[in-house]
């Protein structure tokens, strides 16, 4: 027989108490998403979880690569994701299809050859407290060559974790690179 205040007892109440303190946390911190569309392929794919951070920024500068969800910004009620191309005060141009930032071309291996646009673009100066955003997918892809550079306050994070379905389970970090996760 087990006194009330037994090991097992105690270890539910501990799990209880974690689980009821970690769950909210996790709520606030990590908002969960399903992409619609392709237009981050082959990062990610249409109807594929993701985790966003959500306060990530609070804490760390937004880099080139991340990639972010934000509010677009012709339609509010709307969510987009891609890839920060060009920071505040750079400037952007796009010469076939190969992205310029400050003249220096920048190598984008999350983009592959079939889904390069070989358009050309600007130069554009992104403005102060805004950002230049691409989707991997640049042929199939409503952004910034579009709609305009993206402030700060309608950024709400970075995509961190895709989790659905099972098999694309993987981060999504800047530094990652699309085989690597497709592996």
């Amino acid at each position: 027989m087990l006194g009330k205040h037994s090991f097992p007892h105690r270890v539910r109440i501990w799990t209880l108490l974690i689980a009821c303190s970690v769950t909210p946390i996790m709520i606030f911190v990590y908002q969960p998403l399903t992409i619609e569309g392709n237009s981050m392929a082959p990062l990610l794919s249409d109807r594929e979880g993701i985790f966003v951070n959500r306060i990530v920024y609070h804490f760390d500068s937004i880099q080139r690569g991340d990639v972010v969800v934000f509010d677009y910004p012709l339609d509010g009620t709307k969510l987009f994701i891609k890839r920060i191309v060009a920071l505040p005060g750079e400037t952007v141009e796009i010469r076939q299809g190969l992205v310029y930032v400050n003249g220096n071309w920048l190598p984008e291996p999350y983009v592959p050859s079939p889904y390069c646009d070989l358009s050309d673009f600007g130069p554009l100066k992104v403005p102060g407290d805004s950002y230049f955003v691409m989707g991997d997918h640049r042929n199939s892809s409503n952004d910034s060559r579009a709609f305009g550079t993206v402030a700060t306050r309608l950024i709400h994070g970075r995509a961190v974790l895709a989790y659905w379905p099972v098999s694309h389970f993987g981060s999504l970090s800047a530094t990652a690179s699309t085989q690597a996760k497709n592996k």
